[in-house]
């Protein structure tokens, strides 16, 4: 029997708390890593979601099959944690680790030799005492296991990810055209598969180069090219040390490293993240002009078809991303990361094309997100032909909610999701991956504190359009706060993407009323005020949103119903409209505490009629922190009017 021992040495580092933790949801989850980052390192946790009918023991080949595609290169699966198991921690430990084991061999592409290398983590939650146990073996194919007492947990876990790494991206749109035996399924799928073998026998013949720069059009640095006859490809992967001065000149190209692209500015965001990082493109070329090393004249050969065929032309659009520490040598990028990136992509896109090939080309193409909790990348291959609201594909994001653990009631891996890699670098506005106006976004954002002792914090949850009087030169001052109010809302639920609907202009707004008969048809064009009420049905019909309506007798009692907003906040996160008298506002938050009923309302104003300019805005008290009742014995919120407060609801939907 191989006895246990506890390491006083090896410690193992948690960056994703949430995901692995004695909290986290029951059942087997994949531990994923970097060889980039120290040994024991977990960045994230895949739940496992493919089991063998009736049993619990996973899927392996599905399971791989998912990751492959999913996870991108430069991370890689380094354990597994069995949550809500067992009273025997070292037994599901094992079994972890084996589960770990198994699951990596298939993932692998280095061979059963390069498997005495792996550091491996099995860990346990769920207990009797509710304590998250971790084990580890140095040695991938060993039996020995040592215990862990030191578990570290890193505050700043993206800084930990990107301040020594970047990205490569690699866009390659290929046609592969292909002929076929006409009703033969089987030939037809053997045929293809021999055409993708062909393109991925390119990617290492002599002629293939690999054209490197910064994805950045101001960058300095020009493109490098490295040849495939060049790359290395069996270099390893692991922790790369810098050894030398990295602003002297090189000699080669072996000793460009990732980060002759990367910024040498020696200031940097406080928080560092994808959206932030350092981006190399990388183009493939094929030199078809190399000059031939024996003369000869064209020749032309005929192949007789032995049974009825058919010419059909896969269109397939390669889009990969991977990460690698800036100190990692280009070639070594290029060859362990990038082509292998390549070659797995085309080899999910074969699998998902098989099934339909004769019958209706498939039409993919790979996507990349970065879900809010996730320090890294994602990459999803959709279905184009399929709608995003049709149930294939609905049930294709729900199965990826469930295994990255993101909740199922909001979408955040739909295709307007996506990262908009090719503008990162280039829109100094950081508007990441968002498509719209240029109007200001999240104006509360840097306000200072509300003044709230001890109070408790709940806010609107991502991001808004400021919307105010005067905008786009439509006079509607003294009549239009609910209307711009309703705005900015509608502009929540589109960056949040739950509907692809522009922000409706008045005018629309009022021919939404009409049309559902809430309003006579001289409506349209006046200058009549709207409501909370008549907000809601224009949010149902418009959007098919759903709303909540408070009653506030006095402005006085607004204060009693700062739990209820805070619980607002919390779940739904969309913004508030309050209506009361003449006046609209829009809620972003409140602070609360619950101890001695202080509390603060963060209110967004309509009314401004200036120019769109942040600090104007805040130092006019345009966004900010009002309490009920200010130093002065003011009341903000009139005790001898009504309000109504509009609670929109986020629909449930992925």
């Amino acid at each position: 029997m191989v006895t246990q021992e506890v390491s006083e040495s090896t410690t193992v580092r948690i960056l994703c708390s949430k995901a692995v933790s004695s909290g986290a949801e029951p059942g087997l989850h994949w531990l994923i890593g970097s060889p980039f980052l120290p040994p024991f390192t977990v960045v994230s946790a895949f739940k496992c979601i493919h089991f063998q009918p009736n049993t619990s023991s996973p899927d392996f080949a599905r399971e791989s099959e998912d990751i492959r595609t999913l996870l991108v290169k430069g991370f890689e699966v380094i354990g597994a944690l069995l949550v809500g198991s067992s009273s025997d921690t070292e037994s599901a430990g094992r079994e972890a680790l084996d589960f770990a084991r198994k699951l990596r061999k298939l993932l692998s592409d280095e061979g059963e030799a390069k498997s005495a290398n792996w550091e491996l983590i099995g860990a346990v939650s769920g207990s009797a005492n509710g304590d998250l146990r971790f084990i580890v073996c140095k040695n991938g194919n060993s039996t020995r296991i040592e215990g862990i007492n030191s578990v570290a947990y890193e505050d700043h876990p993206e800084n930990f990810v990107w301040e020594s790494g970047c990205l490569l991206r690699c866009e390659l749109p290929i046609k592969l055209p292909f002929y076929v035996p006409v009703g033969n399924q089987s030939g037809a799928e053997k045929m293809f598969g021999n055409a993708i073998e062909a393109v991925i026998g390119k990617f290492k013949e002599p002629q293939a180069v690999y054209c490197l720069e910064m994805l950045c059009k101001d960058s300095a640095e020009g493109p490098v090219i490295l040849r495939a006859v060049d790359l290395d490809f069996k270099a390893e992967l692991s922790v790369v040390k810098s050894t030398g001065d990295e602003s002297s000149e090189v000699s080669d190209l072996k000793d460009l490293k990732c980060a002759h692209f990367c910024s040498k500015s020696k200031s940097t965001p406080s928080t560092l993240s994808i959206e932030n990082a350092d981006t190399i493109q990388v183009s493939v070329l094929l030199n078809k002009s190399a000059k031939s090393p024996k003369a000869s004249v064209p020749i032309a050969e005929y192949f007789p078809a032995l049974e009825e065929t058919k010419l059909l032309v896969a269109e397939l659009k390669l889009d990969v991303i991977c990460y690698a520490a800036k100190d990692v040598p280009l070639q070594v990028a290029v060859s362990k990361l990038v082509v292998p990136a390549l070659v797995d992509q085309l080899n999910s896109m074969k699998r998902l094309f098989v099934p339909n090939l004769v019958a209706q080309h498939p039409r993919l193409y790979p996507y990349h997100f970065n879900p809010p909790g996730l320090l890294h990348p994602i990459t999803v291959i959709y279905e184009l032909n399929y709608g995003e609201e049709e149930m294939k594909q609905v049930d294709v994001r729900k199965s990826l909610h469930l295994r990255l653990g993101l909740p199922v009631d909001r979408p955040l891996l739909r295709i307007a999701n996506a990262l908009n890699l090719s503008s990162l670098k280039d829109n100094p506005a950081r508007n990441y991956g968002r498509k719209g106006t240029s109007m200001l976004k999240d104006v509360h954002i840097g306000i200072n504190t509300s003044g709230v002792s001890g109070g408790v914090t709940s806010l609107v949850q991502g991001s808004y359009e400021y919307y105010h009087y005067l905008q786009d030169g439509f006079d509607d001052s003294g009549w239009g706060c609910a209307y711009r109010s309703l705005q900015t809302i509608i502009s929540w639920f589109k960056l949040q993407h739950y509907t692809a609907v522009d922000v409706p202009s008045h005018r629309e707004i009022q021919q939404a009323l009409v049309e559902i008969g809430d309003k006579e048809p001289p409506f349209v064009g006046s200058r009549d005020w709207i409501g909370a009420i008549e907000l809601s049905f224009v949010l149902d019909k418009l959007l098919g949103v759903s709303c909540k309506i408070m009653n506030v007798r006095s402005g006085a009692e607004l204060p009693e119903k700062c739990r209820e907003l805070a619980l607002h906040f919390e779940n739904q996160g969309t913004p508030v409209m309050i209506g009361g008298g003449v006046l609209a506002y829009t809620l972003l938050g409140v602070d609360y505490n619950e101890g001695t009923g202080d509390c603060a309302f963060l209110i967004l104003d309509p009314h401004y009629t200036g120019n769109d300019e942040h600090k104007k805005i805040v130092n006019g008290g345009w966004c900010g922190w009002k309490k009920a009742v200010d130093s002065k014995g003011k009341n903000f919120f009139l005790h001898d009017k009504f309000y109504n407060l509009l609670l929109p609801q986020r629909p449930n939907m992925v």
